[in-house]
């Protein structure tokens, strides 16, 4: 177990550094200045000379990574050209929004897939089976703000039951926001839990195929007691990859979705940086997204050693 723990966190640290590399390159190294970008065409020359060596833009590629790397590592992100204030400052503030919406939307899905997928395998060939595949294969096909828009024209506009957008704050109470967050949770679960669905329904066919899963029916376990006790834990090993995968794409993927209800996140910051020329913020945030994808993938990793004993043996 020891010897699969650090070489998982091997590959973490190693998968960090080459991303970091990339969009470093990506963002710095690629043909133009980022300050007159980001000052746009008419800047004159010495407000462009001031913001470079404000950004810190002077010297070579080597220097300026390493500059950047160690703030990262430091906790220092830079400072954003357009709020004037660290950008781990704007990222604490709306990771209060972004991270929530997250979790609500990945505990909806989770919710909805699992005993989902679990009908449609158990009752394979069945009218639910068929019912339910058509319901997640239209659920994989609408576009999350189409369904978005839906839900505030029904929920928002018609209904009056939620608002149809912003965010009032932690501080105004738990329930207020938890119900702002209600309809943009629902818009990223759908897609999510129809692809989860359909994956634990294929794992769980397969997995009720095996020669085990035969030998504990001969021995007298109904097919409840089969799935259940043996059957769901194997079959669960392709959807923690999948959860995992969702995690960061809806962490990453908000960025539609904050914009049609105006929720002051993660996802709308990386828009208003990019409209704005804010490659400070931008670098940063595409940074803290990329190591937030592989922290999910690595602690995925982990939840297999739980899950399948074989692993710890390595």
């Amino acid at each position: 177990m020891i010897r699969y723990l650090l070489s998982r966190l091997l590959s973490l640290g190693l998968s960090l550094i080459v991303a970091s590399l990339v969009i470093f390159t990506v963002i710095e190294v690629i043909p133009g200045d980022p300050a007159a970008f980001m000052l746009g065409l008419n800047a004159q020359p010495e407000t462009v000379a001031a913001l470079r060596e404000e950004l810190g833009l002077e010297g070579g590629y080597l220097a300026r990574y390493l500059a950047w790397a160690g703030g990262l590592l430091s906790g220092d992100f830079g400072t954003s050209y357009t709020y004037r204030v660290p950008v781990s400052e704007l990222v604490a503030a709306r990771l209060w929004v972004s991270l929530p919406l997250t979790i609500y939307a990945l505990v909806l899905s989770t919710l909805i897939a699992i005993p989902v997928g679990i009908i449609a395998a158990t009752r394979r060939g069945s009218a639910a089976d068929y019912s339910i595949m058509a319901g997640t294969q239209l659920g994989i096909a609408v576009p999350n703000f189409w369904f978005a828009m839906l839900l505030v024209l029904i929920f928002a506009i018609h209904l009056k039951w939620f608002s149809a957008g912003g965010f009032p704050g932690w501080d105004q109470g738990f329930w207020i926001n938890l119900k702002a967050l209600t309809l943009p949770a629902v818009a990223l679960a759908l897609p999510q839990a129809s692809i989860l669905a359909r994956v634990m329904r294929s794992s769980l066919l397969e997995t009720l195929g095996q020669d085990y899963i035969r030998t504990a029916r001969a021995k007298g376990l109904t097919r409840g007691q089969a799935v259940v006790g043996h059957a769901l834990r194997n079959a669960l090993i392709p959807v923690m990859t999948i959860l995992g995968l969702q995690f960061s794409f809806l962490l990453a993927g908000a960025i539609i979705i904050e914009n049609v209800f105006f929720l002051p996140g993660l996802g709308r910051l990386i828009f208003q940086g990019i409209t704005q020329r804010d490659l400070i913020v931008v670098e940063s945030m595409v940074m803290l997204l990329v190591f937030a994808v592989i922290l999910v993938t690595f602690l995925v990793d982990l939840a297999y050693a739980l899950v399948d004993p074989r692993l710890r043996r390595r």
